[in-house]
């Protein structure tokens, strides 16, 4: 079943044209990355698609239903959730910070410490529960914005460059738990990232977004064993690097 579904998009800043796609549908468990160079207009997409950022012009259906991005219902609001780049933290212990969304979503007080308490021991961050946020590593405030995220209970989660500032051994270990949850949750994942490692090591659906355009999409082994003429000279570049034949391309 179609959980969220762009028609006809169009996004102007000061007259020129930021983006434009025709259709883009996911379904429910769908885990989709977005890839394309820098400028390309991928967080501008992901911000439609998580209805932070109302379109100039298209068609917004979430569940069945039409939205009017600029007047989203809060109960929609509530059903997905969104973590970015740069970790968000309030000035508050970890176990607040996560508990802030259950909050404002009116969930009883019971609930929330048990929500908070199963997803801070899910990502492994249980023993910083009363440490003040800004005193956390990088690596433990995406957990904690993760943790946040998921006790929302969402449908549909949106995130845009989640571990670009995370040490290897931190992403690769954050990766695979979040795999696993999105999985077992059955919620739909939108991934936005420069770097096609991530995406394949998240999605099983890849868009390439170049020029503000979503130039292909498809299954990620398909679109990269058979990729577009437009595509093609940017997902070489990526297996290039991938390959390590050319450790200077960027």
């Amino acid at each position: 079943m179609t959980l969220l579904q762009l028609e006809a998009i169009s996004y102007q800043k000061q007259n020129k044209m930021i983006l434009q796609v025709d259709e883009l549908s996911l379904k429910r468990g769908d885990h989709i990355g977005i890839i394309g160079p820098n400028g390309a207009g991928k967080s501008t997409l992901l911000n439609i698609l998580a209805m932070l950022e109302p379109p100039t012009s298209g068609t917004i259906t979430f569940d069945g239903m039409k939205i009017n991005p600029n007047k989203i219902p809060i109960s929609l609001r509530h059903r997905t959730a969104s973590v970015f780049q740069h970790s968000q933290r309030f000035d508050m212990t970890v176990f607040q910070n996560v508990a802030l969304g259950l909050k404002i979503k009116g969930i009883a007080k019971n609930e929330r410490e048990q929500r908070v308490h199963e997803w801070l021991t899910r990502f492994r961050i249980d023993h910083l529960s009363n440490e003040h946020a800004y005193n956390l590593s990088g690596g433990e405030a995406q957990r904690m914005n993760l943790a946040r995220a998921f006790a929302l209970e969402p449908e549909a989660l949106f995130m845009d460059e989640p571990f670009s500032a995370l040490d290897a051994p931190t992403k690769a270990s954050l990766m695979y738990e979040l795999k696993s949850i999105l999985r077992e949750r059955d919620i739909t994942a939108i991934f936005v990232s420069h770097d096609l490692l991530e995406i394949e090591a998240m999605s099983e659906k890849l868009a390439v977004i170049i020029d503000g355009r979503i130039i292909q999409k498809g299954n990620v082994r398909d679109v990269l064993n058979a990729p577009s003429d437009i595509a093609a000279p940017f997902l070489h570049a990526w297996n290039q690097l991938k390959q390590g034949l050319d450790p200077g391309v960027q």
